[in-house]
């Protein structure tokens, strides 16, 4: 086995200088974005073409040693850092970023993996197109990451999710084999659509170097509509009349409780809001519309039932691009308020839609009877049933606890068990990396790990990709 100058030589020898970091140049590659987990790792390899990821991967097949791709490092499930036994390389893709074709006529723009998320929307804009995917980290997170994780957003109800987006890719295989499907075909019935074994698969099969993706017709005008209420129980008799009324004119829908909203405050005082933040509950809708005066005529006639039943507070919708944008950044605010807080445990659980206010009552009361300290603080993408349910202690809180480590773990298990109960799951879009393997073996049926196995087995027999990420041993 070679040693770690070795390696370092040996993949050096193959892209040329000035694309391998060692020591501490790659410290940022090593640690995820949370601080909560940190790897080590021999190298970190920056290589610039699909052939020099082919090269890296062909030598690191032959080497048995791990690879852990890297796209933006905004996970929040620890997948894109290596494991601590420090035999592995991170493969980073930044540098990989160019926009290799944009097709208005088409509907399509193709990229290569390293490509930042909001250059992606930016260059469908200048052509008068409109990439859909948004979420909080488009300015940092890396187009490949987000095929990889098969990344949700805000925008999941009137569009879908990636693997809605991807038309076709080109994959590095572990033995450094290039499979080019850059297609930007929406029929191809020609056997198995193998793109979808890599998207979601969180670089356990392969290396993604470069995607095509679907446009969309830009959006007239959006405009933002915040309504506050403060029973959970008459959450579907306000988002129903909405989706009703305004159907795939809806392009986001997000539940924000009151007490989400006052700890974005506490932590960015500056943070404007213009609704009174001792409301209970927010939602937050995205309506594609370029007539103010029709859509609030049409608001209130949508909401008129709710609203003469006494169930909502206060309606509001933006005038300008500048309000609505003061609309979404607490929305945008909140996963660094978090970081910023306090210990918080969220989860990225997903129920059936008819079932949202169910899941938050019946945890909301777990929480409290169980573990009374804690604040509960709920953002989600209640359009599409995906909960992002936040479980938080200020630090003097945590460190009183007499077992944090065993009072996390209970937290976890208490809702994913309320949401397995309601036919929901316990990652709806962030994906598994290391920290949800355990909840894979706990709550997949036998048969499924079984197929993921296969499949994996099948493409990676040597276990060097991302290994100890998605798939429980």
């Amino acid at each position: 086995m070679h040693s770690h100058n070795d390696v370092v030589a040996a993949i050096e020898a193959r892209l040329g200088p000035g694309k391998v970091r060692t020591g501490a140049d790659i410290d940022l590659h090593l640690e995820d974005f949370w601080g909560r987990a940190r790897g080590r790792a021999l190298c970190a390899v920056f290589p610039e073409t699909t052939a020099e990821v082919a090269a890296v991967l062909a030598f690191c097949h032959a080497e048995g040693i791990a690879v852990f791709p890297q796209g933006g490092n905004t996970t929040t499930c620890m997948g894109a850092i290596p494991d601590a036994g420090g035999r592995s390389i991170v493969l980073c893709l930044s540098r990989m970023n160019r926009i290799l074709a944009v097709d208005p006529v088409d509907g399509s723009l193709t990229a290569e993996a390293g490509c930042i998320l909001a250059d992606i929307q930016r260059a469908a804009a200048e052509v008068d197109r409109f990439f859909p995917l948004s979420l909080g980290a488009e300015g940092s997170c890396q187009i490949g990451g987000n095929v990889s994780t098969n990344a949700g957003g805000t925008s999941v109800l009137r569009y879908g999710n990636t693997r809605d987006l991807v038309l076709g890719m080109e994959v590095v295989l572990p033995d450094g084999r290039i499979w080019n499907g850059l297609r930007t075909l929406r029929k191809n019935n020609t056997g198995y659509d193998l793109k979808h074994l890599f998207i979601g698969a969180e670089g356990s099969l392969g290396v993604i170097t470069a995607v095509s993706l679907k446009l969309f017709p830009s959006l007239p005008g959006l405009t933002a509509v915040l309504v506050a209420f403060d029973d959970i129980a008459h959450l579907a008799s306000i988002t129903q009349p909405l989706r009703r009324r305004f159907d795939t004119a809806i392009i986001a829908m997000e539940l924000i409780s009151g007490s989400e909203l006052r700890i974005a405050r506490r932590i960015f005082p500056n943070l404007p809001f213009p609704l009174d933040e001792t409301n209970q509950w927010f939602l937050l809708v995205d309506i594609a519309s370029t007539e103010p005066d029709s859509l609030n005529h049409a608001l209130e006639e949508a909401l008129a039932a709710p609203l003469a039943a006494g169930r909502l507070r206060d309606v509001l919708a933006s005038t300008s691009e500048k309000q609505r944008a003061v609309m979404w950044r607490l929305r945008h605010s909140v996963t660094e308020a978090h970081k910023k807080y306090g210990m918080g445990m969220s989860h990225d659980i997903a129920v059936p839609i008819g079932r949202i206010s169910d899941f938050l009552q019946v945890a909301g009361k777990a929480v409290e009877a169980s573990f009374p300290t804690a604040e509960i603080a709920v953002v989600g993408h209640v359009g599409d049933g995906n909960i992002h349910y936040n479980v938080i202690f200020e630090k003097s809180r945590w460190d009183a606890l007499p077992d944090p480590a065993q009072t996390r773990r209970d937290v976890f298990k208490a809702i994913y068990d309320i949401a397995a109960g309601m036919n929901g799951t316990f990652s709806a879009e962030h994906g598994i990396g290391a920290l949800h393997v355990a909840e894979m073996e706990q709550y997949k049926p036998a048969v499924e790990l079984d197929m993921m196995r296969g499949i994996k087995a099948l493409f990676d027999p040597g276990n060097i990709m991302n290994p100890g990420r998605v798939i429980p041993r």
